[in-house]
């Protein structure tokens, strides 16, 4: 757990030095007039694939969970398509994403604590229409 920790304030650390944190850094890169995000996320991009590419050829489980290292394939649906629509319209919105919303909070951007409110809201809404949603499914099936 305490590596969890540390590397989630790395990655705030590493958001806030970086000026990503703030949502005007964000719409300005949004709106193509400030290109530095495009670096930050190349840069980690690069750093994540040399890491699980050399995690996964030289160890056999994950080192904090000690699963086996194994792929995960999601369908690719309408609920996908939906999320990540969403998703780009709070970003493009708010000018913040969910990992920078409390990097900026850390950084003093206490307004963003209405955007991270508002994160909990809608994950806690979706998950009650997921559920609802399942069991009209089962009640549907069970009938036939």
């Amino acid at each position: 757990m305490l590596l969890i920790v540390a590397g989630g304030l790395l990655f705030g650390f590493g958001l806030g030095y970086s000026h990503m944190a703030r949502p005007e850094v964000v719409l300005n890169f949004l709106q193509l007039q400030d290109l530095g995000l495009l670096f930050v996320m190349g840069g980690a991009a690069v750093v994540s694939g040399i890491t699980f590419a050399v995690a996964t050829r030289f160890l056999d489980s994950a080192p904090l969970t000690g699963d086996a290292y194994t792929r995960r394939l999601k369908s690719f649906d309408r609920n996908v398509l939906v999320g990540g629509a969403i998703f780009g319209v709070g970003w493009g919105v708010s000018g913040i994403c969910p990992g920078s919303a409390y990097a900026s909070v850390g950084i003093g951007n206490y307004p963003m604590l209405l955007g991270v409110a508002g994160m909990f809201i809608g994950a806690y809404a979706q998950g009650l229409w997921r559920k609802r949603r399942a069991e009209a499914n089962a009640a549907t099936s069970t009938a036939d």
